[in-house]
């Protein structure tokens, strides 16, 4: 039987049209959209409530974090700031001092470094490392220049010697002299002044450990290995705890965290079966100064300073490995200072380069040790000096 479609009359329409709608369309209020009141539905208020307490707790969480690792830096900061330079001279982080020389266009520091914190080394206090920093405050230039561990100088008061002995005869004498720092680095700065025509504004005193935590805590130092023989450098004197050599390093680049870097400032192919020092004791006073500006660059860098435990780390380098004569303003100072001058900038000088500057030969003492004066002769250093002279007009 067919059922045939009609048209509804009036009369039978319903009487409210909209309970036909909701016959027909979804309940809004169910489905997740705002109600016909316009209220959020509890479903949707609770989910945002929810989201917002993640957001806080997230958010909480990390300021949390944030602040206990910036107290960790600060903490690491305070107590190595207080080894070097005291508690009571803290408050100089919060300003700058303007450094001596710095009014005539020219701050010099005298880094030296020894090896007092390896009890297994030899000669703990003879500075092996020495080496004037000086920079050019009207240019934004600066030089570093190494001054061979081998140099045969006068001593005052002890003769002639090497010169790396004089830290060490300083220290025994408790020299003290106006003029000059006190104890063995002051003697050491009157040495090089009077023989270099170099007066130092202020020392640092480094040992190993200084370097080598410093270069860890910034992650490695990148350095190009360039040696004159094709093999790179070697060095096959053995390392007290690896047994491993002590520099093998291919020619290129090389990325070397602290104990490499300290083993290359170390090494100057004096051993049998080295190679890649031709120049011994000159070619590793070269790669120190690569080390530095190598270090100087990467602890400037955003990837350290942005780092809180790499700055820990770093801060933890420098506390009781470093004794100066700058203050906390100073070194304030001395920072921002070396912050403008681009590693391009910073020239890298050395009294025999191996090729067209060669100011300094080979020497026999009369007690039959090796050592080095100037080409013109014993205490004769006006060669010297007037090459001191040029580094500074640059």
């Amino acid at each position: 039987m067919r059922l045939k479609s009609r048209n509804l009359t009036n009369a039978e329409m319903p009487r409210h049209p909209e309970s036909m709608l909701n016959r027909s369309l979804p309940n809004i209020a169910h489905s997740g959209g705002l109600g016909f009141d316009g209220n959020m539905p509890e479903q949707i208020v609770k989910k945002k409530r929810s989201w917002k307490k993640i957001f806080k707790r997230t958010f909480l969480t990390l300021l949390t974090l944030t602040i206990i690792a910036g107290g960790w830096v600060g903490w690491k900061f305070v107590s190595n700031s207080a080894k070097i330079f005291g508690w009571n001279n803290l408050f100089g982080w919060f300003h700058t001092t303007k450094l001596d020389g710095e009014d005539q266009g020219r701050v010099t520091i005298l880094l030296a470094g020894n090896s007092a914190d390896d009890p297994g080394h030899g000669g703990a206090n003879l500075t092996d490392s020495i080496m004037l920093v000086s920079i050019n405050t009207k240019t934004n230039k600066a030089f570093l220049l190494s001054i061979p561990r081998d140099l045969y100088v006068n001593i005052p008061n002890h003769g002639y010697a090497k010169i790396n002995e004089t830290y060490q005869d300083g220290e025994a004498d408790n020299f003290a002299e106006a003029g000059y720092a006190k104890g063995g680095m002051g003697l050491l700065e009157k040495v090089v002044a009077e023989n270099f025509g170099m007066t130092s504004n202020y020392y640092a005193l480094v040992n190993y450990a200084a370097l080598r935590d410093a270069v860890n805590a910034v992650g490695g130092v990148q350095i190009n290995v360039q040696s004159s023989d094709p093999r790179g450098l070697y060095d096959p004197s053995p390392d007290l705890a690896t047994r491993q050599p002590l520099v093998d390093l291919a020619n290129g680049v090389h990325t070397l965290n602290g104990q490499q870097a300290l083993d290359l400032a170390r090494a100057r192919g004096d051993s049998y079966g080295a190679y890649g020092f031709p120049r011994g004791d000159f070619n590793r006073t070269d790669h120190q100064r690569q080390i530095i500006v190598a270090l100087k660059d990467k602890a400037s860098s955003v990837g350290t300073l942005s780092n809180p435990i790499k700055l820990g780390e770093l801060f933890d380098s420098f506390g009781g490995n470093i004794k100066t004569d700058l203050n906390v303003s100073q070194v304030r100072r001395a920072y921002s200072l070396m912050k403008k001058i681009p590693s391009n900038d910073i020239a890298s000088a050395a009294l025999n380069n191996g090729t067209d500057r060669t100011l300094l030969k080979n020497y026999t003492t009369p007690y039959g040790q090796s050592a080095l004066i100037p080409t013109a002769g014993v205490d004769d250093f006006s060669g010297i000096q007037a090459y001191v002279q040029q580094l500074e007009a640059q």
